[in-house]
């Protein structure tokens, strides 16, 4: 029972179902979906558009697909069944697309058909970007994270498994063959259901596809031990360098040199045989991920340059992200990268495309007093140090920390968004091209919702 001599406030349900809801009244002119909308039609679509034949029903605009995917991501929503309900129930989504409702099918077949198309609307957006003043690409930061695949842990299978499976499976075969035989002589009688011919045809299937994970298993392993090779020599070399500066033997081990071939525990995916099995950071158990990379220019916090690989370390992944970055945009200054970047290829890499690099070789350490902060600058070193050495010099410079410590700051928060606040944490599409298309889709999304706040402030 309320109290009597309090008067409150009610509504009338039935006549809120009446009421007419005007878009331009409930979405300021500042909204994410109208900036969404306006940029959009600042693109080049000439592309998508001429991909579409002359003839057939009529077909959605490519701009309201793009809309809906490219609002979508920005704010969390990635699966197209999700998209079409919020066309019904959510005043952005409704907005972009002017009443219309497409079906999760098409919005899903726009996706995939013009990942190719979308990753050019990255360069141009970005370009838009410099266009409006917001973006100088200057020094970036770089990181990786993984991300799960669209695939089952469960249907993978190691490659000491395979090959047991083989053995099995052509015992099978063999067995079956001749238990036909005897059937057909009248020596044996074959189990009530069984069809020979459909049991044979099944474990045949069976053989070809293990054959085929089993032959892009030794392709990894050759690449692997390619990458492997490289890093034994190298560390041999550094070794014999070591010894001819000093006159002493190093200390130390040996570096053992790499095995070729496949190992017992590599696996195959069958639902995206190009993911592979990587150690989750979160809970640090070993799932089917993708390695998503990303580019982020230090002061806009712009995401400039994306790869997907599906190597579990990134030792080898700063050279094709930096090829990654549109020349249109420029070179960047200064390249800020963790320690898992590290090698003397790196290195040159970044030299030859006349970017200085940051990457540091070693794990940073927490906490640190205030001794440590306002230490004098150390003495440069030998022209003749190694690479290592001349990298933890040049990071303890104040340029170098000023750069590096940015990192922290800039690729590290943009990746923590995307996959904490918009939820990005697993593919919708399957296999390494189709995922690379959509963690660019994701990331021209990320770019969008910067960029919105980047205008307003300017």
């Amino acid at each position: 029972m309320t109290p009597r001599s309090r008067r409150f406030i009610t509504v009338n349900y039935e006549q809120a179902l009446e009421q007419t809801v005007v878009l331009r009244e409930v979405l300021p002119p500042d909204h994410l979906a109208r900036f969404v909308v306006m940029v959009v039609a600042e693109l080049d679509l000439s592309a998508i558009y001429e991909r579409y034949g002359a003839r057939g029903r009529p077909a959605y605009a490519p701009d309201i697909l793009l809309g809906l995917l490219f609002y979508g991501y920005a704010t969390g929503v990635f699966s197209s069944r999700k998209i079409e309900r919020a066309t019904y129930g959510t005043l952005p989504f409704r907005f972009i697309a002017g009443g219309l409702h497409p079906d999760h099918d098409k919005i899903a077949e726009f996706r995939k058909a013009f990942l190719g198309e979308i990753g050019e609307l990255f360069v141009q957006i970005l370009l838009y970007a410099q266009l409006l003043g917001v973006l100088r690409l200057g020094n970036i930061s770089l990181d990786g994270t993984k991300i799960h695949a669209d695939a089952s842990k469960s249907k993978a299978v190691s490659h000491k498994r395979l090959l047991e499976l083989e053995v099995q499976l052509r015992q099978e075969v063999a067995e079956l063959l001749t238990l036909g035989k005897q059937a057909d002589q009248g020596e044996a009688q074959l189990p009530d259901g069984l069809v020979r011919e459909n049991e044979i045809a099944l474990r045949q299937q069976r053989l070809v596809n293990l054959a085929e994970a089993k032959a892009v298993l030794e392709a990894r392993a050759e690449e692997r031990y390619a990458a492997e090779l490289a890093d034994y020599e190298a560390k041999l070399h550094d070794r014999v360098e070591k010894a001819r500066k000093t006159g002493h033997k190093p200390g130390g081990l040996l570096p053992k040199p790499p095995q070729p071939g496949p190992r017992d525990k590599d696996q195959y995916n069958f639902t995206d045989s190009d993911s592979r099995v990587m150690k989750n950071s979160s809970n640090q158990g070993f799932e089917q991920h993708y390695n998503a990379q990303a580019a982020v220019e230090q002061e806009s916090l712009l995401v400039v340059a994306t790869t997907l690989s599906n190597h579990p370390s990134d030792q080898r992944e700063l050279e094709p992200t930096l090829d990654a970055i549109p020349a249109a945009l420029g070179t960047p200054e200064a390249a800020a990268v963790d320690n898992g970047y590290f090698s003397r290829d790196d290195i040159t890499a970044c030299e030859d495309r006349d970017i200085e690099p940051y990457i540091a070789t070693g794990r940073e350490a927490h906490h640190k007093n205030w001794r440590a902060y306002f230490a004098t600058q150390p003495a440069s070193p030998p022209e003749d140090t190694s690479p290592t050495v001349k990298m933890a010099y040049k990071l303890e410079t104040e340029i170098g920390q000023a750069i590096y410590r940015l990192r922290k700051c800039t690729v590290e928060p943009v990746i923590g968004i995307i996959k904490e606040v918009l939820g990005f944490r697993q593919f919708s599409l399957r296999g390494l091209a189709k995922a690379a298309g959509e963690w660019c889709l994701v990331c021209l999304a990320w770019n969008l919702k910067r960029l919105h706040v980047l205008a307003m402030v300017n």
